[in-house]
């Protein structure tokens, strides 16, 4: 599982050196992140509904052109992925969505003919819609939708 400190070592050692300083500094980053990333999985976990079915509604709302038939398959993968996201706050990496999310979702989502814009759609509406003061403080927000932008920029 990638975390800030394999990430560090793996880099290290493919390089065939130590660990630097400036590597080193990025690991206490993560560190100091700890707390405001647990926070956002902590959040995460509370709200985890109510994101998939704010961004589910949004996405299917009357009048866009996605299939309604789609929207249940939709609304557990999205819920899956926000799962992962929520994995990823703990680790400290993006280990979880790139072993479990990304390289296999992306091709279950085109198999079943689900429309990838409509998820892209989706964790954008939770990005930009989190309500920081009464969801989350502004550190755990930036830490999540760090990762929401990660997945976005995946599947695009």
């Amino acid at each position: 599982m990638k975390s800030a400190v394999t990430t560090v070592l793996i880099s290290a050692d493919l390089a065939g050196r130590f660990p630097t300083i400036s590597d080193l500094e990025s690991v206490k980053g993560s560190f100091d992140r700890a707390s405001a990333r647990l926070e956002a999985a902590e959040k995460l976990s509370a709200y985890i509904d109510k994101f998939t079915a704010d961004a589910l509604n949004e996405v299917y709302r009357e009048g866009t052109t996605y299939n309604q038939t789609n929207k249940d398959k939709c609304a557990r993968d999205i819920h899956h992925y926000l799962r992962l996201i929520n994995y990823c706050l703990v680790t400290g990496g993006t280990g979880p969505l790139d072993e479990w999310g990304i390289s296999g979702m992306r091709e279950i989502i085109r198999a079943q003919m689900l429309p990838t814009a409509a998820y892209i759609e989706a964790f954008a509406y939770i990005r930009d819609n989190v309500d920081i003061p009464g969801e989350m403080s502004q550190q755990a927000a930036t830490e999540f939708k760090s990762l929401l932008d990660y997945l976005i920029n995946a599947l695009a």
